[in-house]
């Protein structure tokens, strides 16, 4: 079945120069780009993204981490979007990740890990309509 996950690359890709590539293995890997933009998030819109995790010990370093630099944020679509996008990016920790996995190739830490993909159609749906109205996306 046909779907949608949510992805952005962080911060630490993009002041890597890594857009290029990891766009590359998102084509190769078969997902088709639906909606994409390059912004700078606000400390507040970081807090509002990532409220699922406030309570979290690592929230603060989180949010400021993701207002360090640019993002590309992006709606991907694909047969078994979700599944196939989270083996795709690799485990949140690179040094785990499998080989030739995004991460693997472009993560430095757990923290500055390159990229985000949705864990579910449910917040695939909630991360891209934060990032994305309607007229943004086909």
């Amino acid at each position: 079945m046909t779907n949608r996950t949510f992805t952005m690359i962080k911060p630490d890709a993009v002041k890597a120069g890594n857009i290029g590539n990891i766009l590359q293995m998102i084509n190769a890997g078969g997902f088709r780009i639906v909606a994409m933009k390059y912004l700078q998030i606000s400390k507040q819109q970081a807090e509002k993204f990532y409220e699922i995790h406030a309570a979290r010990p690592f929230y603060g370093e989180l949010t400021d981490f993701m207002i360090s630099g640019p993002i590309v944020a992006a709606i991907l679509e694909k047969d078994n979007a979700i599944a196939d996008f989270r083996k795709l990016i690799g485990a949140t920790n690179p040094a785990q990740a499998e080989e030739g996995t995004i991460r693997k190739k472009y993560a430095a830490s757990i923290g500055e890990n390159a990229i985000h993909g949705s864990d579910s159609d449910e917040n695939a749906e909630i991360e891209g309509d934060f990032f994305f109205n309607g007229l943004e996306r086909f």
